[in-house]
């Protein structure tokens, strides 16, 4: 499918047909990803910040890994004998 730059004030823009946003399951407006490679523009869906955190929180609290790492180093030695307030 053929498609043409155009001009929108100082930048140019692309027109993408219907079908091919159905096709790889993009929204008509939103926010994409663009890249370059090998001299072709790859169009992605833009990932969304944190997307998975929930899941992966879940799995650690699962395996005991989101522990607080502070409880097992302190205190140390050098904070018993040397430091003072």
């Amino acid at each position: 499918m053929k498609t043409h730059i155009i001009r929108i004030g100082n930048s140019h823009g692309l027109r993408i047909p219907k079908p091919i946003l159905d096709e790889i399951g993009l929204a008509a407006e939103g926010e994409v990803e663009l890249k370059v490679r090998n001299n072709a523009l790859i169009i992605s869906r833009s990932a969304k910040p944190r997307a998975g955190w929930a899941a992966a929180f879940r799995e650690m609290a699962r395996h005991g890994d989101d522990r607080l790492l502070v409880e097992e180093i302190l205190p140390t030695k050098w904070e018993h004998e040397e430091w003072q307030w």
